[in-house]
């Protein structure tokens, strides 16, 4: 691993650390301080673990390292958003309404920024770039939040919760599966179509 890769692997476990507090904290109040920071100082070790175990694994696959990065930059785009979010909710007190729907617009519109330049700097290492390449990557995450919010739609909507699972599980499971949907066409079309060039 050369000593970029080490440093921006170092700087996201901590990212991932720093931004999941926000979240974790307003959505686990009946948990102590000492053990919802315990769980994000738990989440940016999985992420340091995980970005090991996969960099271990790209000697014998080489995109698994690839896969490895772009995973921990979808990881910290989410938890700046729900970050970002969290943060606009507990300052202004506003939950719901016009007021969380501009909130929602903010954060995500945060993390397709950061997003892009984690993805365009570290997982596929391009160092051209113009405005065309930001409109493609833009598209190309619009049209992966619309997989996302569409497949679990369908799921919750259309079909039954499955295994006896109860609805609030359901809707979760959907919303996991949709993730993963939502992720493998981004970095197809990340690798394939903005960042072609690096890949």
């Amino acid at each position: 691993m050369n000593k970029k890769d080490l440093g921006l692997s170092l700087l996201s476990a901590i990212l991932v650390g720093v931004l999941s507090f926000p979240t974790v904290n307003n959505i686990l109040l009946e948990y102590s301080l000492g053990t919802r920071f315990l769980i994000s100082l738990v989440l940016a070790a999985l992420t340091l673990i995980g970005l090991a175990t996969l960099r271990f694994l790209s000697r014998y696959v080489k995109v698994f390292w690839q896969i490895a990065k772009f995973i921990v930059v979808g990881g910290l785009n989410t938890f700046l958003d729900f970050a970002v979010l969290n943060l606009l909710i507990a300052v202004t007190g506003i939950a719901t309404g016009v007021g969380f729907s501009a909130f929602k617009a903010f954060s995500f519109s945060t993390a397709v920024v950061n997003s892009y330049f984690w993805n365009k700097h570290w997982t596929f290492e391009t160092k051209s770039g113009n405005k065309a390449e930001f409109v493609e990557f833009l598209a190309v995450s619009v049209v992966g939040l619309g997989i996302n919010v569409g497949s679990a739609s369908l799921m919750v909507n259309y079909i039954q919760p499955l295994f006896g699972l109860n609805p609030v599980t359901w809707a979760n499971l959907s919303a996991l599966a949709a993730t993963f949907l939502a992720m493998a066409w981004n970095f197809l079309g990340y690798k394939l179509v903005v960042f072609k060039k690096a890949s």
